[in-house]
């Protein structure tokens, strides 16, 4: 039996959290650019919550913006999901799976446009949320009127136009616009590439007015670890348990935050934010930001590449490791905590430190490291390199650990073949993906020279990173004795002569 909006009352399963049938005639107040797993089991978690209480009453109209996969699965499944949420919170074990209905459809922007521009005719829909990853907030200078455009940042303004023209500019047509893509005042950032875009598109003034004015970009933070959807004999499983078949289930831990910039007018329109603590309005969430963005992103991204070339497929098992999780808890308390390149207390960093081991150890989660390598470069230059430049600050030496994880990348990077676009590497005579905008530059790269050669044109390419990072004393010393390392004996043995285990 297929979960389905008809199939709902023949589930049976104890514990099963249903929604009831009034939610389906909610009507749609959200815009969702992004259907990816985060959204699912966070703000869209959130309204569903909110509307399972009477609280929000609203659902999601979801705009699926790239060009790959179809929508199929949850046309299928009337947008419900599975969310299997496993772990430890205050203590004690969390076992819940529930059926989210927040999603009310589905469409896709390149055949489905039309449809999705007629939804800025809806008065009730009040609010965009996004996540399109680190690389979709960016201006890509492109005609809106294309059908649909390419970019983000251009379908959200031809959006916005067609609303603008249906309401005639009213001062209450505006939107509430939260990206919760992974950036530094990410909704800043966005209104600024809309406000370019629109001046490069040549458009109207009062329109451009209204779209500064009138429309509300918050900055926001999203933190919840989400791997997905689980292995096939779990999957199995729990459908078996659950007695329905769910191709869009999800795994998630307890955790759950929502950092969203902004006023009591806010808090006013995101009524749902009322129905789970895990939404946080606040008139500023830098320290949410700079505390989830440095102590768990940039230690996941400085571990996964030298992760998965010492063995291990999982966030568990690597934690299960006394050494590798000796790596990860001294990366991220004796290094990147001092260097956060924002004021926050000891004791704070501390507390949130445990808290993300904690939840690197999480027994029911398969986080897998080779999902956390994809955008691997952008990721390293967003949420790495603002860490080590402070560590430079504080102690004009090279962070070894640091550096350990800068190594890992480039030997991951480490391109042996070539097919069509994209690139692999290889490990243990198996090839794997690398899943990186800027994996073509790292193809040839180790056929020009040495080692040495190979990490200072890596750490000096502009394109990658803002700053030449050879311009760091010590550091692509420190980064090519340790990549030497590696390929001479191993990273495990590297990682093993360097740090004791945790006791």
């Amino acid at each position: 039996m297929k979960l389905s909006r008809q199939n709902l009352a023949k589930i049976g399963s104890a514990g099963t959290e249903i929604p009831g049938k009034k939610i389906f005639d909610l009507p749609e107040r959200i815009l969702q650019f992004g259907t990816g797993v985060l959204l699912r089991a966070l703000p869209d978690y959130f309204v569903d919550r909110a509307n399972q209480e009477g609280i929000f009453n609203g659902r999601i109209l979801v705009v699926k913006s790239t060009s790959t996969g179809d929508t199929e699965a949850f046309n299928h499944q009337d947008g419900l999901y599975t969310l299997f949420i496993r772990g430890i919170e205050s203590a004690v074990p969390v076992k819940q799976h529930v059926i989210c209905s927040a999603i009310s459809r589905v469409l896709s922007a390149a055949s489905q446009w039309a449809e999705i521009m007629e939804s800025a005719a809806n008065e009730q829909m009040q609010i965009v949320v996004s996540n399109t990853t680190e690389v979709g907030i960016q201006l890509v200078k492109e005609s809106i009127f294309q059908k649909p455009p390419s970019s983000f940042p251009a379908k959200l303004l031809a959006f916005l136009f067609e609303r603008y023209k249906i309401f005639h500019g009213s001062s209450d047509s505006g939107m509430t616009i939260i990206p919760t893509e992974l950036l530094t005042d990410n909704g800043a950032k966005l209104k600024s590439i809309l406000m370019e875009l629109a001046e490069f598109n040549k458009m109207d003034k009062a329109f451009i007015v209204w779209l500064g004015l009138r429309n509300r970009f918050c900055n926001s933070l999203v933190d919840r670890i989400v791997p997905g959807k689980p292995d096939p004999s779990a999957v199995e499983h729990l459908e078996k348990e659950w007695g329905y078949e769910d191709e869009l289930m999800s795994v998630c831990e307890p955790y759950r935050l929502w950092a969203i910039e902004g006023d009591e007018s806010v808090r006013k329109i995101l009524s749902f934010y009322s129905a789970d603590e895990g939404v946080v309005i606040t008139p500023d969430v830098t320290k949410y930001k700079e505390l989830k963005l440095r102590m768990l992103n940039a230690t996941h991204t400085l571990s996964c590449g030298l992760a998965w070339l010492s063995g291990f497929k999982t966030v568990k098992s690597a934690m299960e490791d006394g050494h590798f999780e000796s790596y990860i808890q001294n990366l991220m308390m004796d290094e990147i905590s001092p260097a956060i390149p924002y004021h926050i207390v000891d004791a704070e960093k501390k507390e949130f430190g445990l808290k993300v081991l904690d939840r690197f150890r999480n027994p029911y989660l398969q986080h897998q490291w080779i999902s956390i390598t994809m955008q691997y470069s952008s990721k390293l230059a967003m949420r790495v390199l603002p860490v080590l430049f402070k560590y430079y600050e504080l102690f004009d030496d090279p962070p070894e650990l640091i550096s350990m994880g800068f190594a890992a990348y480039i030997l991951f990077m480490r391109p042996v073949k070539k097919d069509s676009d994209k690139y692999y590497g290889i490990l243990s005579n198996q090839y794997y993906l690398i899943n990186d905008d800027r994996a073509a530059q790292f193809y040839g790269l180790w056929d020009e020279g040495s080692i040495d050669t190979v990490v200072s044109k890596v750490l000096s390419n502009k394109e990658l990173w803002p700053d030449d990072l050879t311009r760091l004393k010590g550091f692509p010393a420190a980064v090519a004795g340790k990549l030497k390392g590696f390929i001479r004996h191993g990273t495990m043995h590297e990682i093993s002569a360097y740090i004791k285990p945790v006791k």
